[in-house]
């Protein structure tokens, strides 16, 4: 694995858990400031990890429950939680994209078995 890519992932977990903590603690500003990045990131490394079937899938599940997460928590903070049925749809997607990985696997496997 690219050595740069590895500190993008480390640093995501920093944003990731930055943003959890401000959430945690009640900071709307830093909470809401460090879902960028975190989003924007996990997106990124997504994208970069293209050209590998099994990290693709996976950063793609983790960013679509990187950005519920990150709306739940905005609509904790502002919306008084009364938007959390919005956010399904979003972990739904990345339940389905993981899902839809570890099936074609599965069934990959059964077609041909080593």
């Amino acid at each position: 694995m690219d050595i740069d890519l590895r500190k993008k992932e480390n640093l995501h977990v920093v944003f990731w858990l930055v943003k959890d903590f401000a959430w945690l603690a009640g900071l709307k500003w830093l909470g809401l400031g460090m879902a960028v990045p975190t989003v924007l990131l996990s997106y990124w490394l997504t994208y970069k990890s293209r050209s590998n079937r099994s990290d693709f899938f996976h950063n793609m599940a983790v960013s679509f429950w990187i950005t519920g997460n990150s709306m739940w928590m905005a609509g904790e903070f502002y919306f008084d939680d009364t938007k959390r049925h919005l956010v399904i749809p979003v972990f739904v997607a990345g339940l389905t994209v993981i899902g839809y990985f570890y099936l074609t696997e599965y069934l990959n496997k059964k077609k041909n078995p080593a």
